[in-house]
């Protein structure tokens, strides 16, 4: 936001304090969630033009990557605050396939640093030139800190909207205005319906995207397994729209780490054993590491993706038990895929490729290190750190990633490079394995400190990549 703290706006009868990151309506606070404040007063500085979305997504959501219907659920939930009309906007006009623009022609900027209103300081508002409206304020001075409320609008009718298994944007817009009226009052209402479970589960979703909205258990009642089963889908669908793109940026992430990892290694070698080795070995080793990086990738990316899109709450969690998962599956599927592959083509086994459980421990430590460098969303979405940030969530990541491929190693566990050498050492005369690192590293074979330094280089470059990849906002 670029208003200073000395700027305080006066709209109709709302007053917005960017210091006190209060909204006031005839002297009583409004209460919204921190990201639609932000909308808010971005709208307000820059009333002079149109705000496109992505400007608005870059500004507003500048932390996190969500979908676009997170800002037209903001910007439903701001119009129902303020008690405007889509179709004659007094506060905000949509300005097709383009944006938005704060439409009140009567904004005053004053000093932000008078004590705060007191009820009865409002003034009506007055429709922006070229708008229709009646003379009937937007909402009534005497209504409540909540959303206005409009003919029609109770509780009853939006539990029985919610309850009818509406359009998703309906749907939303009647379990906030539940919320609006008391969490409480509305669960005691939904309990007395015969087939509540939809219900709760929309209620648990919004109650993010309203302030103050209360708890909406599920377990231990009625239909509460049942809600959950809403609950799950509804994130699905979300997750879907979230998730394209995200997964793809965190398998390039992993190949990037794995081309440079496989060509510092391959050079290394070349010029630690000199003619000796082929003068294409670092390309080799790159292009495997390619495809290594590239299916640790899109497993623990899909793990971390997946976490991250569904889990709202108990996100750090979500995050290592899902890496863990995704690591472990693909981790599972390259060990039995480069078994096969090897007898088939050599006739012996040869189980030289790391399995199961080196995925399960590098993918939890990826989850781990996002988790604990990334903060959690508010209001739904995936985190995407900038600059310096994002810089430090790629080598936590990157770190906790290292430190489990050391362990690993310690484990006698196999990763890229140790299991190059295992499959090196079964066939005579091979010239590709660590022997020239070993002696680099004053070690007549290779021992604990060339497979130690070999796996935690691995790891380090693969945690920052995935992170690097995860992070990344999409244009």
């Amino acid at each position: 936001m670029s208003a200073t703290a000395a700027e305080r706006y006066r709209f109709g009868p709302f007053i917005l304090s960017p210091s006190r990151r209060c909204l006031w309506r005839d002297g009583k606070e409004v209460a919204l969630i921190p990201r639609y404040f932000d909308l808010l007063l971005h709208l307000l500085q820059a009333r002079d033009r149109v705000v496109t979305r992505r400007e608005i997504m870059d500004v507003v959501w500048s932390d996190v990557v969500v979908s676009d219907g997170a800002l037209t659920q903001a910007v439903r939930t701001l119009r129902r605050t303020l008690g405007d009309d889509p179709r004659h906007p007094v506060y905000i006009r949509t300005v097709s396939r383009h944006g938005y623009q704060f439409a009140f022609d009567s904004v005053e900027v004053n000093d932000d640093r008078a004590a705060a209103p007191t009820a009865g300081g409002g003034r009506p508002p007055t429709a922006p030139a070229g708008t229709k409206s009646s003379s009937t304020p937007p909402a009534s001075s005497a209504a409540s800190d909540g959303p206005p409320a409009r003919p029609g609008d109770t509780a009853g009718e939006a539990l029985a909207c919610l309850v009818a298994g509406v359009a998703e944007s309906e749907w939303r817009d009647a379990a906030e205005r539940l919320h609006a009226v008391g969490t409480a009052e509305a669960l005691r209402r939904l309990d007395d319906h015969p087939d509540p479970a939809r219900a709760r589960a929309m209620l648990r979703e919004t109650r993010w995207d309203v302030a103050g909205a209360g708890e909406v258990p599920l377990l231990g009642r009625r239909h509460g397994v049942a809600a959950m089963a809403h609950l799950v889908g509804l994130r699905l669908r979300r997750a879907a729209r979230l998730i394209r793109g995200r997964w793809s940026t965190a398998c390039v992430g992993g190949a990037l780490a794995g081309v440079v990892a496989g060509l510092v290694e391959g050079l290394v070698l070349r010029l630690a054993e000199g003619p000796a080795l082929p003068a294409n070995l670092p390309l080799i080793y790159a292009t495997l590491g390619a495809l290594v990086g590239a299916v640790g990738g899109a497993g623990v990316g899909a793990g971390l993706v997946g976490a991250e899109a569904l889990a709202r709450s108990r996100r750090r969690v979500a995050l290592v038990l899902c890496g863990a998962a995704g690591g472990g599956s693909i981790g599972a599927l390259a060990h039995l895929a480069g078994r096969a592959s090897l007898e088939g083509i050599f006739g012996q086994a040869l189980s030289t490729v790391g399995g199961g459980v080196e995925g399960v421990v590098l993918g939890a430590a990826a989850g781990l290190g996002y988790a604990l460098s990334t903060v959690t969303p508010q209001g739904g979405g995936m985190a995407a750190p900038r600059g310096a940030r994002r810089w430090a969530a790629a080598l936590a990541t990157g770190a906790c990633c290292c430190v489990a491929a050391l362990l690993l190693t310690a484990m006698g566990g196999r990763l890229t490079g140790t299991s190059l050498e295992v499959l090196a050492r079964s066939f005579h005369g091979s010239q590709v394995g660590l022997q020239p690192l070993a002696r680099l590293l004053g070690e007549s074979t290779p021992g604990p400190l060339t497979r130690a330094v070999q796996s935690g280089y691995e790891g380090l470059l693969f945690g920052i990549g995935l992170a690097w990849g995860l992070t990344r906002r999409p244009r």
